[in-house]
Protein backbone atom coordinates (compact mmCIF):
# COMPACT_ATOMS: atom_id res chain seq x y z
CA UNK A 1 0.00 0.00 0.00
CA UNK A 2 1.14 3.43 -0.79
CA UNK A 3 1.70 5.58 2.20
CA UNK A 4 0.04 8.48 0.33
CA UNK A 5 -3.28 7.17 0.09
CA UNK A 6 -3.18 5.98 3.86
CA UNK A 7 -6.18 7.56 5.50
CA UNK A 8 -6.87 9.77 1.85
CA UNK A 9 -8.27 7.84 -0.13
CA UNK A 10 -9.99 5.11 -0.13
CA UNK A 11 -11.13 2.30 -2.73
CA UNK A 12 -14.34 2.21 -3.91
CA UNK A 13 -15.14 -1.63 -3.20
CA UNK A 14 -16.68 -2.87 -0.23
CA UNK A 15 -16.57 -7.27 -0.33
CA UNK A 16 -16.58 -9.63 2.44
CA UNK A 17 -14.27 -12.25 3.72
CA UNK A 18 -14.29 -16.35 4.18
CA UNK A 19 -14.70 -17.06 8.26
CA UNK A 20 -13.80 -16.21 11.26
CA UNK A 21 -9.83 -15.33 10.27
CA UNK A 22 -7.74 -13.52 7.73
CA UNK A 23 -7.33 -16.28 5.22
CA UNK A 24 -3.98 -15.97 2.69
CA UNK A 25 -6.31 -15.22 -0.11
CA UNK A 26 -8.08 -12.49 2.28
CA UNK A 27 -5.23 -10.60 3.01
CA UNK A 28 -4.18 -10.51 -0.51
CA UNK A 29 -7.51 -9.30 -1.05
CA UNK A 30 -7.44 -6.34 1.39
CA UNK A 31 -4.06 -5.44 0.03
CA UNK A 32 -5.96 -4.49 -3.13
CA UNK A 33 -5.98 -0.41 -3.55
CA UNK A 34 -9.93 -0.58 -4.89
CA UNK A 35 -10.75 -2.81 -1.85
CA UNK A 36 -11.92 0.32 0.82
CA UNK A 37 -14.34 -1.58 2.83
CA UNK A 38 -15.19 -4.90 4.74
CA UNK A 39 -18.84 -6.23 5.30
CA UNK A 40 -19.08 -8.61 7.75
CA UNK A 41 -21.52 -11.40 8.55
CA UNK A 42 -22.44 -14.43 10.83
CA UNK A 43 -19.94 -16.46 9.07
CA UNK A 44 -17.46 -14.39 10.38
CA UNK A 45 -18.74 -14.44 13.68
CA UNK A 46 -17.94 -16.51 16.74
CA UNK A 47 -17.36 -14.16 19.91
CA UNK A 48 -16.72 -10.45 21.02
CA UNK A 49 -13.05 -10.67 21.27
CA UNK A 50 -12.57 -12.89 18.24
CA UNK A 51 -14.57 -10.39 16.27
CA UNK A 52 -12.37 -7.57 17.63
CA UNK A 53 -9.16 -9.76 16.55
CA UNK A 54 -10.32 -9.98 13.28
CA UNK A 55 -10.79 -6.26 12.91
CA UNK A 56 -7.60 -5.72 14.73
CA UNK A 57 -6.44 -8.37 11.73
CA UNK A 58 -7.44 -6.57 8.72
CA UNK A 59 -6.62 -2.44 9.87
CA UNK A 60 -3.25 -4.02 10.36
CA UNK A 61 -2.52 -4.51 6.67
CA UNK A 62 -4.91 -1.13 5.71
CA UNK A 63 -5.73 1.67 7.66
CA UNK A 64 -7.61 3.02 4.84
CA UNK A 65 -10.94 0.86 4.81
CA UNK A 66 -14.27 0.76 6.59
CA UNK A 67 -15.42 -2.12 8.33
CA UNK A 68 -19.43 -2.46 8.35
CA UNK A 69 -21.82 -5.13 9.39
CA UNK A 70 -25.69 -5.12 9.08
CA UNK A 71 -26.60 -4.94 13.13
CA UNK A 72 -30.19 -3.58 12.54
CA UNK A 73 -31.78 -5.75 15.30
CA UNK A 74 -34.66 -7.80 14.83
CA UNK A 75 -34.35 -10.75 11.86
CA UNK A 76 -31.15 -8.81 10.76
CA UNK A 77 -28.44 -8.78 13.52
CA UNK A 78 -24.99 -10.30 12.83
CA UNK A 79 -23.56 -10.67 16.32
CA UNK A 80 -25.28 -12.03 18.86
CA UNK A 81 -23.60 -14.09 21.29
CA UNK A 82 -22.26 -11.66 24.17
CA UNK A 83 -23.68 -8.19 21.63
CA UNK A 84 -27.13 -7.29 23.05
CA UNK A 85 -29.77 -9.19 21.21
CA UNK A 86 -31.97 -6.53 19.82
CA UNK A 87 -35.29 -5.50 19.03
CA UNK A 88 -36.99 -5.26 15.53
CA UNK A 89 -37.41 -1.37 14.67
CA UNK A 90 -40.92 -2.05 13.96
CA UNK A 91 -41.21 -3.54 17.91
CA UNK A 92 -38.94 -0.64 18.87
CA UNK A 93 -41.18 2.20 17.20
CA UNK A 94 -44.83 0.41 18.99
CA UNK A 95 -42.76 0.68 22.42
CA UNK A 96 -41.81 4.31 22.09
CA UNK A 97 -44.75 5.25 20.97
CA UNK A 98 -46.74 3.26 23.38
CA UNK A 99 -44.57 4.50 26.41
CA UNK A 100 -44.49 8.16 24.52
CA UNK A 101 -40.96 7.59 24.83
CA UNK A 102 -38.74 8.87 21.81
CA UNK A 103 -35.82 8.67 23.54
CA UNK A 104 -35.62 4.46 23.87
CA UNK A 105 -34.57 4.64 20.28
CA UNK A 106 -31.54 7.02 21.29
CA UNK A 107 -30.37 4.61 24.00
CA UNK A 108 -30.64 1.72 21.69
CA UNK A 109 -29.43 3.10 18.84
CA UNK A 110 -26.27 3.98 21.15
CA UNK A 111 -26.32 1.01 22.46
CA UNK A 112 -25.75 -1.05 19.43
CA UNK A 113 -23.14 1.37 17.81
CA UNK A 114 -21.16 1.28 21.06
CA UNK A 115 -20.99 -2.50 21.19
CA UNK A 116 -20.08 -2.31 17.72
CA UNK A 117 -17.48 0.76 18.43
CA UNK A 118 -15.80 -1.62 21.44
CA UNK A 119 -15.28 -4.69 18.83
CA UNK A 120 -13.60 -2.45 15.91
CA UNK A 121 -16.37 -2.02 13.61
CA UNK A 122 -16.79 1.54 11.76
CA UNK A 123 -20.46 1.66 10.70
CA UNK A 124 -23.74 -0.20 11.10
CA UNK A 125 -25.94 -0.19 7.70
CA UNK A 126 -28.49 1.34 9.61
CA UNK A 127 -31.23 2.71 10.02
CA UNK A 128 -33.89 1.14 7.73
CA UNK A 129 -35.69 4.57 6.70
CA UNK A 130 -38.04 2.39 4.50
CA UNK A 131 -41.64 3.25 5.46
CA UNK A 132 -43.50 -0.04 5.95
CA UNK A 133 -45.24 -2.45 8.24
CA UNK A 134 -46.31 -5.38 6.34
CA UNK A 135 -46.53 -4.76 2.38
CA UNK A 136 -43.09 -5.63 1.99
CA UNK A 137 -41.90 -9.21 1.67
CA UNK A 138 -38.39 -7.99 2.77
CA UNK A 139 -38.74 -4.87 4.52
CA UNK A 140 -41.68 -5.22 7.23
CA UNK A 141 -40.94 -5.58 10.87
CA UNK A 142 -37.17 -4.08 9.82
CA UNK A 143 -39.05 -0.40 9.38
CA UNK A 144 -40.18 1.80 12.19
CA UNK A 145 -43.07 2.76 10.96
CA UNK A 146 -45.79 2.86 8.31
CA UNK A 147 -46.26 6.63 8.94
CA UNK A 148 -43.53 8.70 7.77
CA UNK A 149 -43.74 11.60 10.15
CA UNK A 150 -43.38 9.19 13.17
CA UNK A 151 -40.71 6.76 11.58
CA UNK A 152 -39.05 10.60 11.14
CA UNK A 153 -39.09 11.06 14.75
CA UNK A 154 -37.91 7.68 15.68
CA UNK A 155 -35.41 6.95 13.43
CA UNK A 156 -33.71 11.11 14.51
CA UNK A 157 -33.46 9.72 17.47
CA UNK A 158 -31.89 6.57 17.16
CA UNK A 159 -29.56 8.17 14.26
CA UNK A 160 -28.26 10.29 17.45
CA UNK A 161 -27.99 7.86 19.81
CA UNK A 162 -25.59 6.51 17.27
CA UNK A 163 -23.31 9.91 16.56
CA UNK A 164 -23.27 10.21 20.57
CA UNK A 165 -21.33 6.47 20.01
CA UNK A 166 -19.08 8.16 17.53
CA UNK A 167 -20.98 5.91 14.66
CA UNK A 168 -22.18 7.88 11.49
CA UNK A 169 -25.73 6.60 10.22
CA UNK A 170 -26.28 5.33 6.82
CA UNK A 171 -29.94 5.28 5.76
CA UNK A 172 -31.14 2.91 3.42
CA UNK A 173 -32.93 1.87 1.03
CA UNK A 174 -33.44 5.20 -0.91
CA UNK A 175 -36.01 6.23 -2.70
CA UNK A 176 -37.80 3.58 -0.24
CA UNK A 177 -38.36 -0.25 -0.69
CA UNK A 178 -41.52 -0.38 1.67
CA UNK A 179 -44.14 -0.05 -1.24
CA UNK A 180 -43.71 -3.39 -2.64
CA UNK A 181 -44.23 -6.48 -1.98
CA UNK A 182 -41.58 -8.17 -4.24
CA UNK A 183 -37.68 -9.00 -2.59
CA UNK A 184 -34.71 -7.14 -4.71
CA UNK A 185 -32.82 -10.16 -3.24
CA UNK A 186 -34.14 -13.31 -5.35
CA UNK A 187 -36.05 -10.73 -8.05
CA UNK A 188 -36.20 -7.36 -9.97
CA UNK A 189 -38.81 -5.14 -8.59
CA UNK A 190 -40.76 -2.49 -10.02
CA UNK A 191 -42.50 0.19 -8.20
CA UNK A 192 -45.08 1.76 -10.55
CA UNK A 193 -45.73 5.00 -8.27
CA UNK A 194 -44.90 8.39 -9.60
CA UNK A 195 -42.29 10.82 -8.06
CA UNK A 196 -44.82 12.90 -6.23
CA UNK A 197 -46.59 10.14 -4.89
CA UNK A 198 -43.02 8.85 -3.81
CA UNK A 199 -42.15 11.99 -2.89
CA UNK A 200 -45.57 12.22 -0.21
CA UNK A 201 -44.47 9.21 1.62
CA UNK A 202 -41.51 7.14 0.70
CA UNK A 203 -39.35 9.93 0.28
CA UNK A 204 -39.82 12.01 3.17
CA UNK A 205 -37.44 10.34 5.86
CA UNK A 206 -34.38 10.57 3.14
CA UNK A 207 -35.31 14.34 2.76
CA UNK A 208 -36.20 14.93 6.52
CA UNK A 209 -32.97 13.55 7.64
CA UNK A 210 -31.03 13.74 5.10
CA UNK A 211 -28.95 16.22 7.47
CA UNK A 212 -28.57 13.77 10.44
CA UNK A 213 -27.12 10.62 7.47
CA UNK A 214 -23.29 10.66 6.34
CA UNK A 215 -24.69 7.89 3.97
CA UNK A 216 -27.26 6.88 2.23
CA UNK A 217 -27.86 3.02 0.66
CA UNK A 218 -29.88 2.32 -2.49
CA UNK A 219 -32.53 0.14 -3.00
CA UNK A 220 -32.18 -2.26 -6.44
CA UNK A 221 -35.90 -1.15 -7.43
CA UNK A 222 -36.66 0.52 -10.54
CA UNK A 223 -39.62 3.05 -10.74
CA UNK A 224 -40.49 3.52 -14.25
CA UNK A 225 -42.48 6.78 -13.68
CA UNK A 226 -38.90 8.14 -13.18
CA UNK A 227 -36.41 6.30 -15.06
CA UNK A 228 -36.48 3.31 -16.64
CA UNK A 229 -33.43 1.57 -15.08
CA UNK A 230 -32.80 0.11 -11.66
CA UNK A 231 -32.18 3.36 -8.98
CA UNK A 232 -28.37 1.90 -8.13
CA UNK A 233 -27.69 2.68 -11.70
CA UNK A 234 -29.72 5.44 -12.81
CA UNK A 235 -27.95 8.85 -12.77
CA UNK A 236 -31.47 10.57 -12.76
CA UNK A 237 -31.87 9.09 -9.77
CA UNK A 238 -28.61 9.54 -7.97
CA UNK A 239 -27.37 12.47 -9.51
CA UNK A 240 -30.07 14.87 -10.70
CA UNK A 241 -32.75 13.83 -7.78
CA UNK A 242 -29.99 12.70 -4.68
CA UNK A 243 -27.34 15.35 -5.27
CA UNK A 244 -28.67 18.12 -7.29
CA UNK A 245 -32.18 18.48 -6.35
CA UNK A 246 -32.13 17.37 -2.59
CA UNK A 247 -28.46 18.70 -1.88
CA UNK A 248 -27.70 15.04 -0.42
CA UNK A 249 -23.56 15.40 0.15
CA UNK A 250 -23.08 11.90 2.17
CA UNK A 251 -22.03 9.07 0.12
CA UNK A 252 -23.62 6.91 -1.53
CA UNK A 253 -23.54 2.79 -1.33
CA UNK A 254 -25.07 0.34 -3.69
CA UNK A 255 -26.74 -2.44 -2.34
CA UNK A 256 -25.24 -5.76 -2.66
CA UNK A 257 -24.71 -6.09 -6.44
CA UNK A 258 -24.79 -9.52 -5.90
CA UNK A 259 -28.73 -9.63 -5.36
CA UNK A 260 -30.63 -10.42 -8.30
CA UNK A 261 -32.80 -7.25 -7.97
CA UNK A 262 -29.17 -5.94 -9.15
CA UNK A 263 -30.08 -7.28 -12.96
CA UNK A 264 -27.65 -9.87 -15.22
CA UNK A 265 -24.71 -7.97 -16.33
CA UNK A 266 -21.26 -9.18 -15.20
CA UNK A 267 -20.22 -7.68 -11.61
CA UNK A 268 -17.95 -5.53 -13.14
CA UNK A 269 -20.64 -4.01 -15.53
CA UNK A 270 -22.86 -3.47 -12.81
CA UNK A 271 -19.89 -2.21 -10.85
CA UNK A 272 -18.84 0.81 -13.43
CA UNK A 273 -22.55 1.18 -14.27
CA UNK A 274 -22.81 2.12 -10.01
CA UNK A 275 -19.75 4.46 -9.91
CA UNK A 276 -21.11 6.40 -13.29
CA UNK A 277 -24.69 7.20 -11.96
CA UNK A 278 -23.41 8.45 -8.67
CA UNK A 279 -22.45 6.07 -6.22
CA UNK A 280 -19.57 6.31 -3.99
CA UNK A 281 -18.90 2.79 -3.04
CA UNK A 282 -20.27 -0.62 -4.63
CA UNK A 283 -20.58 -3.41 -2.34
CA UNK A 284 -20.42 -7.31 -3.53
CA UNK A 285 -21.36 -9.82 -1.01
CA UNK A 286 -20.15 -13.35 -0.81
CA UNK A 287 -18.95 -13.59 -4.12
CA UNK A 288 -15.13 -14.27 -4.87
CA UNK A 289 -15.31 -14.05 -8.49
CA UNK A 290 -17.80 -11.04 -8.68
CA UNK A 291 -15.24 -9.15 -6.33
CA UNK A 292 -12.17 -10.03 -8.57
CA UNK A 293 -14.44 -8.71 -11.52
CA UNK A 294 -14.91 -5.84 -10.67
CA UNK A 295 -11.50 -5.08 -9.42
CA UNK A 296 -10.46 -5.89 -13.03
CA UNK A 297 -13.02 -3.61 -14.41
CA UNK A 298 -12.26 -0.66 -11.94
CA UNK A 299 -7.87 -1.22 -13.35
CA UNK A 300 -9.11 -1.39 -16.74
CA UNK A 301 -11.35 1.96 -16.48
CA UNK A 302 -9.29 3.63 -14.21
CA UNK A 303 -11.70 4.03 -11.41
CA UNK A 304 -10.62 6.40 -8.91
CA UNK A 305 -9.81 6.11 -5.02
CA UNK A 306 -11.81 8.50 -2.89
CA UNK A 307 -11.40 10.53 -0.06
CA UNK A 308 -14.99 11.00 1.03
CA UNK A 309 -15.30 7.74 2.47
CA UNK A 310 -12.74 8.47 5.30
CA UNK A 311 -15.55 10.05 6.98
CA UNK A 312 -17.03 7.00 7.97
CA UNK A 313 -14.62 6.03 10.13
CA UNK A 314 -16.01 5.17 13.94
CA UNK A 315 -14.50 8.13 15.95
CA UNK A 316 -15.28 6.14 19.38
CA UNK A 317 -12.48 4.83 21.92
CA UNK A 318 -14.95 2.53 23.63
CA UNK A 319 -13.46 -0.82 25.72
CA UNK A 320 -15.71 -3.56 26.00
CA UNK A 321 -15.23 -4.67 29.43
CA UNK A 322 -16.16 -0.68 30.72
CA UNK A 323 -18.78 -0.87 28.54
CA UNK A 324 -20.96 -3.58 29.58
CA UNK A 325 -20.07 -2.49 33.17
CA UNK A 326 -22.31 1.16 32.45
CA UNK A 327 -24.99 1.28 34.63
CA UNK A 328 -26.68 2.97 31.73
CA UNK A 329 -25.63 -0.50 29.12
CA UNK A 330 -27.28 -2.20 32.40
CA UNK A 331 -30.44 -0.01 31.69
CA UNK A 332 -30.74 -0.08 28.40
CA UNK A 333 -30.30 -4.30 28.55
CA UNK A 334 -33.36 -4.18 30.90
CA UNK A 335 -35.39 -2.22 28.81
CA UNK A 336 -35.32 -4.45 25.92
CA UNK A 337 -36.02 -7.23 28.30
CA UNK A 338 -39.09 -5.60 29.47
CA UNK A 339 -40.03 -5.08 25.81
CA UNK A 340 -40.13 -8.56 25.40
CA UNK A 341 -40.10 -8.42 21.89
CA UNK A 342 -36.43 -9.84 20.82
Amino acid sequence: MQESNSLKSFGRLMTSLEGTSLTFKDKKLLSNNHVGGIILFSKNFESQLQIQSLCSEIKAIKDNIIIAVDQEGGRVQRFKNEFTVLPSMQDLGDYAVEKNNMRICHEIGWLMASELAASGIDISFAPVLDVDRETSSIIGNRAFSNDPELLIKLARNFINGMNEAGMQATGKHFPGHGGIFADSHISEPVDTRSYEKLLEIDLKPFIELQNNLSALMTAHITFPKVDDICVSYSDIWLKKILKEKLAFEGIVFSDDLSMKGAGDFSMGEKALKSIEAGCDMVLVCNDYDGTMGVIDAFEKNDVQMSSKIKDLKNSADINWNDLENQDRVKGVKKLIKEMGRT
